[in-house]
């Protein structure tokens, strides 16, 4: 078209007018730039410098010992000796491994960034030597879901170690899974002395407790601890709770805590403790909790007369999974019977004293010591008179002996007996 081509020329010509200019200002700016002093250069250039030290590290960025994955938001960085938590963790992790390592010490605040990790659900610090979590470990972590603390030497667990550093604000954590299977500390002299007057069972129960943060909480896992008892209420801030799991620990009874506020409870792991018996009040809880499934296997069950109740409850309850394979550990004569097989006249107990009559055999047998312990001082005290009375009874036995000597001497010889009948003459 002739409109077309007359506007081509003006267009060219426009462009070169262009770029001329731009030629112009460069070569302005390149002289001025040659002119200026060496300490402007100098503060300038570190100016740029801060600028560039200023700004956050890139969304893509990746700590040099960790693998990452911006597409599965995950960052690995496991088995590589890390002592402290890396600093430039990109802002996209949804999934962080950091097991393995030797962190020692979680302190307050320990994963606080800006831009913070607003989207890290899952962390995994198992098996990375760590000893000591303190409070607000865990804080700056809105979106943390899923928390797994296993296979951890924990002699100093704070109370507030899953609440904000700020004990005095009580903010719920969104944990959903906490997982603390093998956390028991080990037995050195050190740790020993950070858990004089405090018990293991009793630290881990106040960070369950404390502040109520967890009473969002869905799964609870504590194998494998060798916990001896569980402290009273340490479920009581636990209300959302759905599974517990409290397998191979050395439980012997279940007396001081409450299952009652667990409404939403639907699966007890108590495996693999050393649980005797389950008591009237205890079978009345779990009975009463509308979804719950219990798992009772592998515990050295006392079948005796206190287990009347527990085997009448088994017989109707449908809560207990796999019941028909728990069996008998004591006595002898009961070893291995099956408890649902089990009748009222199976399950006896010794005979034992009424508490009246082993209180009055306990007092015969003080009173009888007493008069041991006042005959022999009496001994004791005459024990010259007492030798001189045996010394003249052993020498009235001698002279009555050898009297009975002489005698049978003369009987025995006839002269003898002449001479002595004459001599009576």
């Amino acid at each position: 078209m002739p409109g077309g081509c007359s506007r081509g020329p003006a267009a060219g010509d426009a462009r070169l007018r262009l770029a001329r200019l731009a030629l112009v200002l460069l070569s302005w700016i390149s002289s001025y730039s040659l002119t200026s002093s060496a300490t402007s250069s100098t503060s300038s250039a570190s100016f740029l410098a801060s600028l560039v030290s200023a700004q956050p590290p890139l969304s893509g960025q990746c700590p040099p010992p960790c693998e990452c994955s911006e597409a599965a938001r995950t960052v690995k960085c496991v088995n590589r000796n890390l002592a402290e938590v890396p600093a430039d963790l990109p802002p996209y992790v949804r999934n962080l491994f950091l097991t393995g390592n030797q962190l020692s010490v979680l302190p307050a605040g320990a994963f606080a960034r800006r831009p913070p990790l607003a989207e890290l659900a899952a962390l995994n610090l198992s098996g990375s030597h760590l000893k000591e979590v303190r409070a607000g470990a865990f804080e700056h972590l809105p979106s943390l879901r899923q928390l797994d603390l296993s296979h951890n030497p924990l002699w100093d667990l704070s109370p507030f170690a899953f609440c904000d550093s700020n004990a005095s604000i009580s903010t719920p954590s969104p944990l959903v899974e906490l997982i603390m299977n093998h956390i028991v500390p080990l037995t050195d002299e050190s740790q020993n002395r950070s858990l004089q007057n405090r018990s293991f069972e009793g630290i881990v129960a106040a960070a369950l407790r404390a502040g109520g943060a967890l009473r969002g909480l869905h799964r609870l896992e504590l194998a494998s601890n060798h916990f001896l008892y569980l402290p009273r209420d340490v479920l009581g801030q636990l209300p959302s709770l759905r599974h517990l799991d409290l397998r191979n620990n050395s439980l012997v009874s279940l007396t001081y805590v409450s299952f009652r506020n667990l409404t939403h409870l639907e699966s007890l792991h108590l495996e693999d403790n050393a649980l005797k018996v389950l008591h009237n009040g205890t079978l009345a809880e779990l009975q009463g909790l509308p979804q719950v499934r219990v798992f009772l296997d592998n515990n050295p069950w006392v079948c005796d007369c206190h287990m009347v109740d527990m085997v009448a409850w088994l017989k109707e309850t449908e809560v207990v999974q796999g019941k028909a394979r728990l069996t008998c550990a004591f006595p002898e004569k009961m070893r291995n019977r099956v408890l649902l097989e089990l009748s009222n006249s199976d399950l006896e107990c010794d005979p034992i004293l009424p508490p009246s009559l082993q209180t009055s055999y306990v007092f015969l047998g003080i009173v009888l010591a007493l008069i041991g312990a006042i005959f022999l001082l009496v001994l004791y005290l005459n024990r010259k008179g007492i030798k001189k009375w045996m010394h003249n009874i052993r020498d009235a036995c001698r002279d009555h002996m050898e009297g009975y000597h002489y005698r049978y001497e003369i009987n025995a010889d006839p002269r003898l007996t002449n001479l002595s009948s004459n001599s009576d003459v």
